[in-house]
């Protein structure tokens, strides 16, 4: 049984954490695009929601989600890898996609590294379906694959 799982809001000071998580986990070999500032900036963003799991000393896990008019977008997903297969990224990938149904969202889009496997079985697992081949989509280098996840099959007001 996975133990109870809190997911949080994140909070300005968090920004340079979330950050280094995204340097060494998700952005490592390609330019550092996820910079302290950046995430300050989606931290105080109306359209974005950037959730985070703590542990005492430091977050394990967390998520950046942007909300469009009818989508959203999952920008940055990562927990720490000593934190994994425990349910964190489950509990923040639901808790975003709550987030997206309450703000009316029809479908999640997300991409992941074409070698990322783990990340792409992750996806799967919880629904995600590989929509198309994004060649060199990540700093022009390496491909990617983009998913989405529908939520609802009408909009909200139908």
């Amino acid at each position: 049984m996975t133990p109870s799982v809190h997911v949080s809001i994140a909070l300005d000071g968090d920004a340079a954490e979330v950050a280094e998580m995204s340097r060494e986990l998700i952005e490592h070999s390609l330019p550092w695009t996820w910079k302290p500032e950046r995430v300050s900036r989606a931290i105080i963003a109306d359209n974005m929601n950037v959730a985070v799991v703590r542990e005492p000393g430091q977050i394990v896990g967390f998520g950046i989600m942007e909300y469009w008019d009818e989508d959203a977008h999952l920008v940055l997903f990562a927990v720490r890898p000593v934190s994994q297969r425990r349910g964190l990224g489950t509990a923040i990938l639901q808790w975003l996609e709550a987030s997206a149904l309450i703000a009316g969202a029809n479908k999640i889009r997300v991409e992941a590294r074409r070698d990322n496997a783990a990340a792409r079985n992750f996806y799967n697992e919880h629904g995600y379906h590989e929509v198309a081949i994004g060649s060199r989509m990540y700093s022009g280098t390496l491909d990617g694959i983009r998913l989405e996840k529908w939520l609802r099959t009408t909009a909200a007001g139908d």
